[in-house]
């Protein structure tokens, strides 16, 4: 299928302008527990469907993953991929921290993104090949070059089935970090992780998972900002990476080593622990 950016990223921030507009209005609503401590309020539900009932209507032929009802449409590897409300957990608490988070992939790799901090007053977007832009103005990742002088944001820790082991790692990670870095920080919404990287806000991010709907837009943004987006193995990033850090490219091969060794000291704890 041919696809014109040009053409789509203004449907994909008129859907982002819907989705932040009912965020913005409308209570969070009847909260629905999808597993541990995993949540989805009223709001996440309204904004996935209008804004698959929105891009129904403006591209058919394009498939559709929303976080919340999965997958529909078939659109021959090409897919919009939406987060409804990422950062779910701080809109139900009242904390402002959090997106909308729409992109589009092409055979699991991002060409198109637009991100949405309704209570921020702040929209990201970017197409393949022509840079990232916040608020229209073109942005770029930061030029630092040490650990020692970066702001490094994590992902939240693992919850659920397995979280004690997942989470090993993620601790050592958290405990070299504070060695080395400026400071850590841990804003709730992968998103907001992405898009403060490509605005130069944070230095960079480590999220020891992936899902699509979390990463798509946000990767993309942060790449056409300059940015370094990679898996566990340095690896460029994809849909089906096992996790995403995303730097500046003078600090992403000192990250992707550090995420290495954390793994390794996890390891050689649990086996001890045995």
């Amino acid at each position: 299928m041919t696809i014109d950016l040009r053409t789509l990223l203004p449907i994909a921030e008129r859907a982002a302008t819907i989705a932040a507009d009912i965020i913005r209005t409308k209570a969070p609503g009847i909260v629905t527990a999808k597993g541990d401590r995993d949540m989805a309020t009223e709001v996440d539900y309204a904004v996935e469907q209008a804004v698959r009932d929105f891009l129904a209507r403006e591209t058919p032929e394009i498939a559709f993953l929303g976080e919340e009802d999965g997958l529909t449409g078939a659109g021959d590897g090409l897919m919009w991929v939406l987060d409804p409300v990422d950062g779910t957990a701080n809109f139900l608490h009242g904390i402002p921290l959090c997106a909308v988070s729409l992109g589009l992939i092409d055979k699991n790799i991002p060409t198109l993104g637009v991100i949405d901090l309704p209570f921020l007053g702040a929209r990201y977007t970017a197409a393949e090949g022509t840079g990232a832009q916040a608020n229209g103005t073109e942005i770029q990742v930061s030029h630092t070059r040490d650990l020692n002088d970066a702001i490094v944001s994590i992902g939240d820790y693992a919850v659920g089935t397995g979280a004690h082991e997942r989470n090993r790692p993620r601790l050592v990670l958290t405990h070299e970090l504070a060695a080395r870095v400026q400071r850590v920080r841990m804003f709730g919404s992968a998103a907001i992780d992405l898009a403060w990287v490509a605005d130069g806000k944070t230095d960079a991010l480590i999220m020891l998972s992936n899902n699509p709907w979390d990463t798509a837009a946000g990767v993309l943004i942060a790449r056409e900002a300059g940015a370094a987006v990679v898996d566990l193995d340095g690896s460029p990033h994809t849909t089906d990476s096992r996790a995403t850090i995303a730097a500046g490219p003078k600090l992403v091969a000192e990250l992707v080593e550090l995420v290495a060794e954390a793994h390794r000291v996890a390891q050689r704890s649990a086996h001890t622990a045995e």
